[in-house]
């Protein structure tokens, strides 16, 4: 079976580094990583999906309480099941790295963030965002009371224009007054 970087190749492995904030190094470890969680009979063949369960198995996503959302935002399955191909989890990985900007940064968390895909954060995103933080046990649960509070709060501080609804601009807007943001929002194979 030849080494990884025979595996992609130094024409791809270039075109990998210009397209990602990612080194050399972070994308055949990607490779190693990503081809690790095929099976035996998947490594032959070209542009492989990895479905989502497989990928949660990666220490690196498992604690993570958005992992499902991760999957589903940087799938391009059309059969929208948060499996992923290499490029992919490239992509992903790249949105997540040290180099990546804030801009980027912010706009793949507002897409997380946004459960029902409809390109604002509403009261019932809020509300998933809230409890994916604090955990969904009796123990951490928020009250509702608590919790109508706390979506008040994040709206009265986010939503510029008043609308109900934090849009992507308004995101960006908070996030950028954020100076951990973009150290936290990292994963490091």
């Amino acid at each position: 079976m030849g080494t990884t970087a025979s595996q992609l190749g130094k024409d791809l492995l270039s075109e990998y580094q210009e397209l990602t904030f990612l080194t050399k190094q972070e994308i055949l470890l990607a490779h190693k990583r990503f081809t690790e969680l095929l099976t035996k009979d998947e490594k032959d063949l070209p542009n492989t999906r990895i479905p989502m369960e497989r990928i949660l198995t990666l220490p690196e996503l498992k604690s993570n309480p958005f992992r499902k959302r991760i999957c589903h935002v940087f799938s391009t399955s059309e059969q929208k099941d948060g499996s992923l191909t290499f490029e992919d989890f490239l992509d992903l990985l790249s949105a997540f790295s040290d180099s990546a900007t804030l801009e980027i940064k912010s706009h793949y968390a507002f897409r997380i963030f946004d459960f029902d895909d409809d390109g604002t954060l509403d009261c019932g995103d809020l509300e998933k965002l809230v409890n994916c933080l604090t955990g969904e046990t009796d123990d951490t649960r928020l009250t509702p009371e608590e919790m109508r509070q706390l979506i008040s709060n994040i709206l009265e501080e986010s939503d510029i224009d008043k609308d109900g609804t934090v849009n992507l601009s308004e995101f960006q807007h908070v996030i950028s007054r954020s100076p951990d943001f973009v150290s936290s929002f990292k994963i490091v194979l």
